[in-house]
């Protein structure tokens, strides 16, 4: 086995089965447990941060167990799953390093611990996985995973939030377990790699789609994502930002935008909903008063724009809508991670009751703004040229209603951060206590997401250039 199939493997391997020991660990002692969940998700991002020298030299690895009938387990790293898999593993990591002082007065640690290993192992699995069914296999792994996370403080309240989070979730993916079913049928295979530019039918694309909306917060399945709210704040960094909804995102990539070349009719359909998405989640996020529920609801919204550069069918919008995983990846995982560092220190997530933060947390302040101006587009941020090469790539292909829609979403976006940031930070203080800045660990996490999504505007270079590489080799439907 050469090197990059034991990367591969490695990769999927140690978060999936090293989860599992993670209670063993626990047995030693709580440092033990900690400190090997942590090692867990840095050797996962090594593993799979490591397969980029071998995809960007023009090759693949791929390992591969036969089953019957066509059900092969396949792994296969390529240009969009080693994308996908280093910024997944990425900010997991650094999650699980922020975890270390934020989860550490919480009760069910070693639960926590496991099941966010599992939850980052599932989705390795899933981006890596060359077979319909096996993907849907690691997408049901993320589910049961995100299930015992948000209700992790376990009153009903979270118990009823968390039934909610996987009813939902598993509905849409029992409806792509159809619509896989119905590509079995209709190609008498599941392997990716032959289904390459085949034509998909439009019921069997419709209920694979149910299953990404569902999974990826979009209208009519969004209502779940504000809800998950209740649980740690890492818990929703990780649903919200690295993995969960990302995955719907990425399987529309895989099947729609790499494999399958799918009707017009339908990139049109995902597009209007996309657009119906981005506007409405705007608008909750514009008169909600839970921090949470805030940057919630802006995850929504920001999963529509990159659905928009996915579906646009334009090679620049795809190559933005990939640029907007990883900026927003990076920028929302660490504005949910704010909020957790205010919320354990003002005692309240009511943007009502904060106001003057700055004065007394002004390093979460700043990584705050950074954020924030990354999710709004501002330049120099790499949220600029993502969400400006979806709106290029978009315009050329024109749909008028679609991109005003946008348009004004690009416009909520500004608005609703601007006034989280002022209600918050600035202002008259309104009676919360003595806040003061999260512990060493919890700040410089924040902060260096901050200041990643800072360097990835400035050094813009190399991650378009290996997304664009990425839309090159594997794009088959795009102008």
């Amino acid at each position: 086995m050469d090197l990059p199939i034991k990367l591969l493997t490695l990769a999927v391997a140690v978060p999936v089965f090293g989860a599992f020991l993670i209670p063993l660990a626990g047995r030693l002692s709580v440092a033990a447990r900690n400190t090997y969940a942590v090692l867990l998700g840095l050797a996962t991002f090594t593993a799979a941060a490591a397969l980029a020298p071998t995809v960007l030299g023009g090759q693949t690895a791929s390992f591969s167990l036969s089953f019957p009938r066509g059900f092969d387990f396949i792994l296969h790293a390529d240009l969009l799953s080693v994308f996908m898999a280093s910024i997944s593993a990425f900010v997991s990591a650094v999650i699980l390093i922020y975890s270390l002082d934020y989860i550490s007065h919480y009760e069910n640690q070693t639960e926590y611990y496991t099941m966010v290993v599992l939850f980052l192992g599932s989705m390795m699995g899933l981006v890596f996985s060359a077979n319909l069914l096996w993907m849907y296999v690691f997408w049901e792994m993320t589910g049961f995973a995100s299930w015992r996370l948000v209700g992790f403080f376990r009153s009903d309240r979270d118990v009823a939030k968390a039934n909610k989070t996987i009813l939902v979730t598993v509905f849409g993916a029992l409806c792509m377990l159809v619509g896989i079913i119905m590509v079995y049928f209709d190609h008498g295979t599941l392997d990716l790699r032959a289904l390459h530019g085949q034509a998909i039918s439009y019921a069997a694309a419709a209920f694979i789609l149910a299953g990404i909306l569902s999974k990826s917060a979009t209208l009519p399945f969004s209502t779940w994502l504000p809800d998950a709210g209740v649980a740690p704040s890492t818990v929703t960094s990780l649903l919200h930002a690295a993995v969960l909804v990302k995955i719907g995102v990425y399987a529309y990539a895989r099947i729609f935008g790499v494999t399958f070349a799918a009707p017009d009719a339908f990139s049109n359909t995902v597009l209007y909903l996309a657009g119906a998405s981005a506007l409405v989640s705007a608008g909750a996020a514009l008169i909600e008063t839970d921090i949470k529920r805030i940057i919630a609801y802006s995850t929504v919204s920001q999963i529509a724009f990159i659905f928009l550069g996915l579906a646009s069918g334009n090679k620049t919008a795809f190559v933005g809508g990939l640029l907007y995983i990883l900026m927003h990846s990076v920028a929302k995982g660490g504005l949910f991670l704010c909020a957790g560092i205010i919320e354990q220190n003002t005692h309240t997530k009511d943007i009502t009751k904060m106001g003057g933060l700055f004065s007394s947390m002004p390093v979460t302040g700043a990584a705050f703004a950074l954020c924030s101006l990354s999710v709004m587009g501002i330049p120099p941020f790499g949220g600029f040229f993502s969400k400006y090469l979806v709106f290029a790539g978009a315009a050329q292909n024109g749909s008028l209603p679609v991109l005003l829609m946008f348009f004004v979403g690009a416009i909520m976006t500004l608005l609703y951060l601007v006034r989280l940031f002022y209600k918050v930070f600035l202002g008259e203080p309104a009676g919360h206590g003595n806040p003061r800045e999260g512990s060493y660990t919890m700040v410089a996490s924040v902060m260096a997401l901050a200041l990643i999504g800072l360097a990835l505007g400035l050094l813009i270079h190399y991650p378009a250039v290996y997304t664009e590489l990425l839309t090159g080799s594997l794009g088959v439907n795009l102008q």
